[in-house]
């Protein structure tokens, strides 16, 4: 019989899956038999720059910051398309142009309607207004 008409052969990927599995239990195994073994105070304490923690680490953030952070996300994410658009910009002609002026204007309209609802002015706390120095304060 003819090797070529048998179908595929599945072993060098069994062979590539089975040292995978071998490699990850091996190493495993390695670092379970000579990893350090002492257990201070503080070892199994969480921290941060080898700065033992003092108090909670669950804090607390107002609302806003995070809907500046998605707000960031969606309008840093509008980049990739811009620039995607840029890079083939004369295979798309005048209809691509036409189809990003559309894509940039809605997301001006969308940036323009989140400034007037005062979404983007949500930093400092409500009923503080910034003082503005003036020179002979």
């Amino acid at each position: 019989m003819n090797p070529h008409l048998a179908g595929p052969s599945y072993w060098p990927l069994v062979a590539y899956i089975g040292l995978a599995v071998a490699a990850v239990l091996g190493l495993t195994a390695a670092s379970h038999f000579t990893g350090p073994r002492h257990r201070d105070k503080a070892t199994g304490d969480p921290f941060e720059s080898g700065i033992v923690h003092l108090g909670t680490g669950r804090l607390r953030f107002p609302v806003h910051f995070y809907l500046v952070a998605v707000l960031f996300v969606i309008f840093d994410l509008e980049q990739v398309f811009v620039f995607a658009w840029a890079v083939a910009v004369r295979e798309t002609g005048w209809a691509g142009f036409v189809e990003m002026l559309v894509f940039v204007l809605i997301l001006a309209v969308g940036l323009a309607y989140l400034w007037r609802i005062g979404a983007l002015d949500r930093w400092r706390p409500q009923g503080r207004t910034p003082r503005i120095r003036v020179e002979g304060d």
